[in-house]
């Protein structure tokens, strides 16, 4: 598994990882390094009547018509993710179980409880909100790259085969992001002459992928689901000193 890390993430995904994270589970992906929590504070959001705290966002789009979503997201936090995969899979998300797990909730006095919940909530409503209409994810992970194959004048990039799946996980919720053209996004072709070169300027630094995809399809399951996502293009870059190494558009079948 991989792990993306920020990456000039939108506003309101910072904003309910630093709300949210603290009162839900969200493990981070297996990375080389782990990202810091960003400071915690109120969104907007969270300033919104009761009233409209108590409304559903409402259908834009059929779930499973993901070709006519256009919006776009860098590195979404868990929480993000899980909000994408309520809304790609059209279920109704359970706010009141989430509203109820969160820390400010679960600790606040009695008397201030109902204040938390209508907190909380319209902060959820407000994630649930901007997820809609996305439909192309930006990721930053390790390539996990393989060594040169002379059969083959490739290298194999591990974190983008079919076995690979990137996890995401809040509020008690797993979504995986898989990719189903993963048999040709995998390989990076280079001429045997070049091969040594490469290998010679990774061999201790790793190198970073920089990954665009487009959402395919969801399936949901207990617990959680997968979105599963056709590989567009990526860059292939040294992660010390974020050199280019290549630049790689997968053909569409």
């Amino acid at each position: 598994m991989t792990s993306p890390r920020p990456r000039g993430t939108h506003a309101f995904a910072i904003a309910f990882a630093a709300a949210l994270l603290g009162g839900c589970s969200g493990s981070a992906h297996e990375a080389d390094a782990s990202s810091p929590a960003p400071e915690r504070h109120r969104s907007a959001a969270a300033m919104a009547p009761a009233d409209a705290a108590a409304r559903a966002p409402a259908d834009t789009t059929e779930p499973g018509d993901f070709a006519a979503h256009t919006g776009e997201l860098d590195n979404p936090d868990n929480p993000t993710m899980v909000f994408l995969y309520y809304d790609l899979a059209g279920l109704p998300p359970p706010l009141d179980a989430w509203v109820e797990q969160d820390t400010r909730v679960d600790s606040a006095a009695g008397p201030d409880k109902a204040a938390r919940r209508a907190e909380v909530r319209a902060e959820l409503l407000a994630g649930l909100r901007a997820v809609r209409n996305v439909g192309v994810l930006h990721l930053t992970m390790q390539a996990n790259l393989s060594d040169y194959d002379p059969s083959y004048n490739e290298f194999t990039i591990r974190a983008l085969s079919p076995s690979s799946q990137v996890e995401f996980e809040a509020f008690r919720q797993k979504v995986e992001l898989s990719f189903d053209n993963a048999l040709d996004a995998q390989s990076w072709h280079v001429p045997a002459a070049d091969a040594q070169g490469i290998r010679d300027r990774i061999s201790r630094r790793g190198v970073q992928l920089d990954l665009t995809v487009k959402i395919d399809k969801v399936l949901p399951g207990p617990g959680g689901g997968s979105i599963v996502a056709r590989v567009l293009h990526y860059d292939l870059r040294e992660s010390n000193g974020n050199t280019l190494l290549a630049r790689v558009d997968v053909p569409a079948r």
